[in-house]
C-alpha cells in the first residue's frame, strides 16, 4: 500500500470510529506499528489529526483564530448560550471564559440580572457593557490573542482572589479519553485556576469539540460539572462522556 493510500484511509477510519487506534490499525493493514506512528506524526503535523497514546482523535476545528471561529456552528453556539444563560441566578459570582460561545452567552444574559461577572476576556466585559446592574471584574494580564483573552501568572494570581458560583469554560476539545483541552498552554493553566475557584464548572460543548483533542490538556473530563450541548445531541454521542459522571443540559 502505497503511503498517501495509508494515510487516506487513516483519515476515513478516523471519520468512520472517532478514534485511531495504532496497534489495532497495524495488525489490521499487516503493517508495523512504527509505520502507523509515522503516518500520524505526518497528519497530525498538516493538522489533520491530534495525537493522543496509543493514537490519534480528530484535531479539532475551534483552533482556528476568534474571527473565523465567530462563524464556526453559529446556531448551535446560541442555543447553547441561551440554555447556560438561563442557568444563572440572581446574586451569583460568575465567571466567564473567553471564546465565541462564552461571548453569545454575556450578550443573552438578562439586561435585568443583578450579579457579578468575573472575565479574564476583554471581549465578555464589552459585551455586559449595557447589562446595568451586573458589576464586571476584568481580570488582567499578557493578552493571547488569538482567544483575546488574558493569560499569565498575573492572571492566575488574581483568579485565585476569587469564589465563583458557575464556572463558563470554553474548550476546543471535548474526549472522554483525552480529557478537556485547548490549543495554548498558558491558556490551559488559567482554565485549570478558574475551575479550582468555582463551585461548579459547566462545559460549553458545541458539536465540533465533542470527541476532538487540542494539544493541551486542562483537566480530565469528570474535573467538571457538566456539559451545556446543542439541540439534537444524540445520547449516543455523549454516552461515554456521561458515562464518567458528567451532567448533561440540553439546549
Amino acid at each position: 500500500m502505497l503511503t498517501q493510500q495509508r494515510k487516506q484511509l487513516i483519515l476515513d477510519t478516523l471519520r468512520r470510529d472517532g478514534r485511531i487506534v495504532a496497534a489495532d490499525l497495524s495488525s489490521s493493514l499487516g503493517l508495523s506499528e512504527d509505520t502507523i506512528r509515522r503516518d500520524l506524526r505526518a497528519l497530525a503535523a498538516r493538522g489533520l489529526l491530534q495525537r493522543v497514546h496509543g493514537g490519534a482523535l480528530p484535531a479539532s476545528p475551534a483552533v482556528a483564530n476568534f474571527a473565523a471561529r465567530s462563524q464556526l456552528q453559529m446556531a448551535g453556539k446560541q442555543a447553547i448560550a441561551a440554555a447556560a444563560a438561563a442557568m444563572v441566578q440572581p446574586g451569583q459570582v460568575l465567571f466567564i471564559d473567553g471564546g465565541t460561545t462564552c461571548q453569545q452567552l454575556a450578550l443573552r444574559l438578562p439586561h435585568s440580572l443583578q450579579a457579578t461577572v468575573v472575565t479574564h476576556s476583554p471581549t465578555i466585559a464589552l459585551a455586559l457593557v449595557e447589562h446595568p446592574l451586573v458589576e464586571v471584574q476584568l481580570i488582567g494580564g499578557r493578552l493571547f490573542k488569538h482567544s483575546v483573552v488574558a493569560v499569565g501568572a498575573a492572571a492566575i494570581e488574581a483568579i485565585r482572589q476569587v469564589r465563583a458560583d458557575l464556572y463558563f469554560m470554553g474548550v476546543t476539545g471535548i474526549s472522554a479519553t483525552a480529557g478537556l483541552s485547548t490549543g495554548d498552554m498558558e491558556e490551559a493553566h488559567v482554565k485549570r485556576a478558574l475551575m479550582a475557584q468555582a463551585a461548579e464548572t459547566w462545559v460549553l460543548a458545541s458539536a465540533e469539540k465533542l470527541h476532538a483533542a487540542s494539544p493541551y490538556v486542562i483537566a480530565a473530563c469528570n474535573a467538571a460539572t457538566g456539559l451545556v450541548v446543542e439541540p439534537g445531541t444524540s445520547d449516543q454521542q455523549v454516552a461515554a462522556l456521561t458515562a464518567l459522571g458528567l451532567a448533561l443540559v440540553r439546549a
